[in-house]
């Protein structure tokens, strides 16, 4: 990121951006007592735009989450966990509409400013029952407190291990405007549009075509470069919502203030991407890979992702063995145009190769480094100007572990 010319708030959350209340609650689709059930909530009809997973099985929240972002207004969103909705038919389908006709009617807001979205377990019908029966008991336990904003980011995880959430306070024309966000995911992560699941609040006035570019533009910079273990879910979706109240004139691209605010709202998205790439299923490291050198952007985020999203890459990290090899090996499969006499290597501070010819390195060293609990790894092409940043964790047993049993 560029120099800051925003403000991190420690402790903010979703509902920190005026206008917006959150909760959530257990309605039986867990085996556990772990919240499965939540909602944002704004107070007014919020300027809002999303972006959707590119798996050619989408998951039925998706079509009614668009169907609703038709008008670029939404008034809530509702999301479960613990099922995803996905592969299910025209009942899965029936199911999601009416998760949709059930928060509008118990929030009081109409169907078509309500998204809907769902993550879990691939191919079962969602138990119904307990889906309305946890709506309707839902309004009283949202929010505007941290506690609301607390249940929220708990209902919506499955296999994370901890809540992702972000907040960051921006001044344009002499408001203080608050970007907010709450994500999960774990596994299944590889992203080709958005994320796995994250919801944005703002309190800026904006354009809404304006803000959807701008989300396009910062994923591809932020949740399109994390991965876990390469899989694409047929869920994901990212989704902001933006109140207006902080008083601003309308944010837009020629907007005096636009680059201030795009740099504030890409680092939330950036610190979501980044939190839920430290918590991949089994992970014990957050791998972040810097490119350099590349012939153009594109190709610099091409060869950091295929690097971070190695497995022999990945094992190497977790078992601490300093293998740039398993690195070289990587950059030269990622499709793109290198030269191979002319590529450098550094692990930390650590430089294992220059100009493609190894450089002795102390292994205890890089073995303490590689302990540590974020490992960065640096490629320099020097082939151009492109650069990217690629963030992913380590493979471990764990990982198996816990796929092995994903159902059960």
């Amino acid at each position: 990121m560029d120099k800051r010319t925003y403000t991190v708030i420690e402790g903010g959350s979703i509902i920190t951006p005026q206008g917006f209340r959150s909760g959530g609650i257990h309605c039986g689709l867990k085996k556990t007592e772990r919240y499965d059930l939540g909602a944002i909530v704004c107070e007014v009809e919020a300027t809002a735009a999303a972006v959707y997973t590119t798996s050619a099985f989408q998951a039925a929240p998706l079509k009614v989450t668009r169907e609703s972002l038709a008008d670029g207004k939404l008034r809530a969103i509702i999301v479960n966990s613990g099922n995803a909705n996905a592969c299910t038919g025209q009942q899965g389908e029936a199911d999601a509409y009416a998760m949709r006709a059930t928060a509008a009617r118990s929030l009081g807001v109409a169907e078509q400013d309500v998204a809907v979205a769902s993550t879990g377990v691939i191919g079962e019908l969602l138990k119904m029952d307990c889906v309305t029966s946890g709506i309707e008991a839902l309004p009283p336990r949202l929010s505007g407190t941290e506690s609301g904003a607390d249940d929220f980011s708990q209902s919506i995880l499955t296999t994370d291990l901890v809540k992702k959430e972000a907040c960051v306070s921006v001044v344009v024309d002499g408001k203080e405007i608050t970007i907010a966000g709450a994500a999960k995911g774990s596994g299944m992560i590889h992203p080709n549009m958005a994320t796995m699941l994250a919801f944005m609040t703002t309190d800026a006035k904006i354009d809404q075509a304006s803000l959807q570019q701008l989300m396009r533009q910062a994923t591809d910079l932020t949740f399109n470069m994390i991965t876990v273990d390469g899989d694409t879910s047929t869920n994901d979706m990212l989704v902001t919502m933006a109140s207006g109240l902080a008083g601003n004139e309308t944010l837009h691209a020629s907007h005096a203030d636009w680059d201030i605010f795009a740099k504030a709202f890409t680092y939330v998205c950036q610190s979501l991407a980044k939190a839920i790439a430290r918590d991949g299923e089994g992970a014990t490291k957050l791998v972040e890979v810097l490119v350099t050198g590349a012939i153009s952007e594109p190709s610099a985020r091409a060869i950091a992702k295929t690097v971070v999203g190695s497995s022999l890459v990945k094992s190497a990290v977790f078992g601490a063995d300093a293998n740039w090899g398993r690195i070289i090996a990587a950059v030269g499969r990622a499709g793109e145009p290198v030269n191979p006499d002319n590529v450098d290597i550094r692990l930390g501070d650590i430089t294992m190769l220059r100009e493609s010819r190894p450089i002795a390195f102390d292994e205890d060293e890089a073995l303490v480094y590689l302990k540590g609990d974020t490992v960065r790894i640096f490629v320099d092409l020097h082939n151009g100007e492109g650069q990217a940043t690629a963030w992913g964790c380590d493979l471990t047993y764990d990982y198996v572990r816990i796929n092995a049993a994903y159902r059960t």
